[in-house]
C-alpha cells in the first residue's frame, strides 16, 4: 500500500508543474488547451501498453466505470474552466481545492476504509496552507453576483472527490483504462473550443515544448500514477498530502524566478506539510513499529 501511495504522490508531484508549464505556453485559450494535452496524454496511455504485459483475456470495463472515468477528467475541468470564467480566480480556485477535504471525507463512506481523527485535522492543516498561496497572505470576498461560478467550482471539486473515491471500488479495472478517459476528454474539450472559443495555437517552439510537456506530465501521466494511487494506495493521506500540489507549484515558480519567497510561503510549507505528516502518522509510524517488532522477533 506504500509503493501505491507513493506513486499516486508523483501525480501531485507532476500537478506541480502545471502553473509554469501553462505559463510558458503562451495564450492557448482552456479548452483548447485541454483538447491538445489529453491528446498528448492518451499517447502515454497508448506507448504504456506496448510495455505492459498482455491480458489473458479481452478487458471487461463496467458501464458504471467509463461514466466515472469521463464524467470525473472532463467534467472536472469543464467546471473548472466554467467556474473562471464566472467568478475570481482566488475564490473560486479556492473552492475548488475542496477535493482533497472531500477525499478524506469521503473516505469513510468506503468499504475497508476507517477514518481517523488525524486524517481530518491533516486534511484541515492543508486546506489552511493552501488558502494563505491562493489568497497571497489576503482575505476573501465571496460576492452573490459571482454565486454561479462558485456552484460551479463546487462541482468541479466534487467530480474530482467522487471520481477518485468511486475509482476505489474498481481495483481489479486496469489504470490502461485511463487512456481512453483521456481521449474522450479531448474529444469533448475539442468540441468545447469549437463551440465557445477563438483558436489561438501556441506561438514558437518554446510554448510547444511546454504544451508538449503539459500533455506528458501534468495532462497525461499524471492520471495514471493517480489511478494506482486511488485504488490501491491509502486514500486518506493521498488526499490529505493532495495539498501540497499549491505549494510544490508555488516553489517551482520561485525556483524559476517567476514568484519571490515569503513568509507566508514559509507558514503555507508548515501548514501542509504539517497536515501530509499528520495524515500519514499511522502509515509512517505504523510501518516502523512494524519493522521494529520484526527486528525484535
Amino acid at each position: 500500500m506504500g509503493r501505491a501511495t507513493l506513486i499516486g504522490f508523483s501525480a501531485v508531484a507532476m500537478w506541480a508543474l502545471l502553473a509554469l508549464l501553462t505559463d510558458a505556453s503562451g495564450s492557448v485559450p482552456p479548452f483548447l488547451m485541454s483538447a491538445i494535452t489529453f491528446a498528448i496524454g492518451t499517447c502515454v496511455g497508448l506507448v504504456a501498453r506496448l510495455f505492459m504485459p498482455k491480458p489473458d483475456k479481452a478487458e471487461n470495463i463496467p458501464a458504471q466505470v467509463w461514466i466515472i472515468g469521463i464524467v470525473g477528467l472532463f467534467g472536472y475541468h469543464f467546471f473548472y474552466f466554467t467556474a473562471l470564467r464566472n467568478a475570481p480566480a482566488v475564490e473560486a480556485s479556492l473552492i475548488a481545492y475542496l477535493w482533497p477535504l472531500f477525499i478524506v471525507l469521503g473516505s469513510a463512506l468506503m468499504p475497508g476504509e476507517r477514518l481517523r481523527w488525524n486524517h481530518i485535522a491533516g486534511a484541515l492543516l492543508g486546506l489552511a496552507g493552501t488558502f494563505l498561496i491562493v489568497t497571497k497572505g489576503g482575505g476573501l470576498a465571496f460576492e452573490p453576483r459571482y454565486a454561479f461560478g462558485y456552484i460551479m467550482a463546487f462541482a468541479c471539486a466534487f467530480l474530482w472527490s467522487g471520481y477518485s473515491l468511486l475509482s476505489r471500488r474498481f481495483p481489479s479495472v486496469p489504470t490502461t483504462v485511463v487512456t481512453w478517459f483521456c481521449l474522450a476528454t479531448s474529444v469533448l474539450s475539442l468540441a468545447c473550443h469549437l463551440a465557445l472559443e477563438e483558436t489561438v495555437l501556441p506561438a514558437n517552439a518554446g510554448q510547444w515544448l511546454a504544451v508538449l510537456g503539459l500533455g506528458l506530465m501534468p495532462v497525461g501521466a499524471a492520471f495514471y500514477a493517480w489511478d494506482i494511487g486511488v485504488k490501491r494506495g491509502n486514500i486518506q493521506v493521498l488526499g490529505a498530502a493532495s495539498y501540497a500540489a499549491p505549494l510544490l507549484s508555488t516553489l517551482v515558480l520561485i525556483a524559476a524566478g517567476f514568484a519571490e519567497p515569503s513568509l507566508r510561503i514559509l507558514a503555507a510549507c508548515v501548514l501542509i506539510t504539517g497536515g501530509a505528516v499528520l495524515a500519514a502518522k499511522s502509515l509512517i509510524f505504523g510501518e516502523r513499529k512494524a519493522a521494529a517488532d520484526g527486528a525484535g522477533a
